[in-house]
């Protein structure tokens, strides 16, 4: 059976994929700093024989060796990982922009998604595995000043990178793109947004296809209710 790490498991994008790879068959490591969350999904999806918690701080590499270490020791593989942990703007554009928000963001969306890579890349490149990244349609578009998509930006540059570094030794990369997700990631409703669920189907998508495909890019939108 195979076994799908990822990372920003505890609620959201992150939890709503690991329920949808669960019932995929896969067993999951979810990784956070929310350690009581992460154990009753843990609990809730099946317990140890199904899926490990591992409390990560994406920001700190050792932390990352350490989560993927623990993946090997509890279940003896990793043939996919979720780069999924990130964090939203505090203010819009760059004048109401917050500094120390701002370190946040990249330390999490930018280094802590290329921590995971090679936290996990040995691992992946023994079960010719698949690397998934979040990024977000705001790395598609202009926003005023925004430097949260400045983040986004640089996981799409990345992604494209990593793929065209890994894809001969068969490691499969996509890049996940939503737009407007109502999820825990804000602190107000987005009702006219995506679920958590949506971007979820989207994820265990890529991840079913053949070995011979690899999806680049999955660019998820909302429809007008």
């Amino acid at each position: 059976m195979k076994v799908f790490l990822i990372t920003g498991a505890s609620t959201g994008i992150g939890e709503a994929s690991a329920r949808h790879a669960v019932d995929a068959g896969y067993r999951v490591v979810l990784a956070a700093r929310s350690k009581d969350k992460l154990a009753a999904l843990a609990e809730d999806l099946g317990g140890p024989d199904v899926a490990l918690a591992v409390t990560c701080d994406v920001t700190d590499f050792a932390s990352q060796q350490a989560m993927a270490a623990a993946a090997i020791d509890h279940f003896g593989q990793i043939d996919v990982v979720f780069a999924n942990a990130g964090v939203g703007a505090s203010g819009a554009g760059t004048e109401a922009g917050n500094v120390d928000n701002w370190r946040d963001m990249v330390l999490t969306n930018v280094l802590g998604v290329t921590y995971t890579a090679k936290a996990c890349l040995e691992h992946l490149t023994a079960s010719r595995g698949h690397l998934l990244l979040t990024g977000s349609r705001a790395g598609r578009i202009i926003l005023k000043g925004s430097v949260y998509g400045a983040t986004k930006w640089a996981v799409a540059g990345y992604a494209s990178n990593l793929r065209e570094e890994l894809n001969p030794r068969g490691i499969r990369v996509t890049l996940i793109e939503p737009g407007l997700t109502d999820t825990p990631f804000f602190d107000d409703a987005k009702p006219d947004g995506l679920t958590a669920d949506d971007v979820a189907r989207g994820v265990i998508y890529a991840v079913q296809q053949p070995e011979s495909v690899n999806v680049g890019d999955v660019l998820i939108t909302p429809m007008p209710r």
